[in-house]
């Protein structure tokens, strides 16, 4: 997953062309216009665009997509919710750096992910990272379409701020944790880019210079 396309576009959209092009040679080409306009689709769904990534002690959004909720579960820890449709890139970054802790896949449903209830009744993949001095975790979960999350690190690795770590397929939902050393400056209703912008700075570092 770098550079412009994640991988699996390329698979999608080679076997949508190739099958269209048989449907059309058996039947008649227009038969076959739906799938090289889904296998066009693919190519734009996988895209991977390059981020800027802002230095400094701040946290970035691990995905694209509209902040839809910023709750505190509880007093050590404020939730901030990015729900990702189909248009939206969907390659996910490491929103801190730091050394992966731990990585928990919980089985689920496939609720709407822009549903509060599918913070904690769908299926998802919960990475904990320990991130100087503190620790952060965000939960990539599957939606009603998605029904893959891809995830390319393990327990003990290094990862850098804004650092491809996975991908989920088709809209789903990405919530961040972070606690009460950070202080939120995303809103509700917010557009962010994975990598690139701020959800949160440092309360107990030197203001970032972004």
């Amino acid at each position: 997953m770098t550079g412009e396309m994640v991988i699996d576009g390329i698979y999608y959209a080679t076997a949508l062309g190739l099958g269209g092009a048989l449907v059309g040679y058996l039947t008649r080409p227009v038969v076959g216009v739906p799938l090289y306009i889904l296998a066009l689709f693919c190519l734009y769904f996988f895209r991977d665009p390059d981020r800027p990534i802002p230095p400094g002690p701040v946290a970035v959004s691990p995905a694209d997509g509209k902040v839809v909720s910023i709750k505190q579960d509880h007093p050590e820890s404020t939730r901030v919710s990015i729900f990702l449709n189909i248009f939206d890139v969907h390659v996910n970054r490491s929103p801190v750096a730091g050394r992966i802790s731990q990585v928990q896949y919980q089985t689920g449903k496939f609720l709407v992910a822009s549903k509060e209830l599918a913070s904690s009744q769908n299926e998802q993949n919960t990475v904990t990272i320990e991130s100087d001095g503190g620790r952060v975790v965000f939960a990539q979960i599957a939606g009603l379409i998605a029904r893959r999350i891809v995830f390319s690190k393990k327990p003990g690795d290094i990862v850098q701020k804004g650092e491809r770590v996975g991908l989920i397929k088709f809209g789903s939902r990405v919530d961040v944790f972070l606690g009460p050393e950070w202080n939120i400056i995303v809103n509700t209703g917010e557009h962010v880019s994975a990598g690139s912008s701020v959800l949160a700075t440092r309360s107990d570092r030197g203001a970032p210079n972004v």
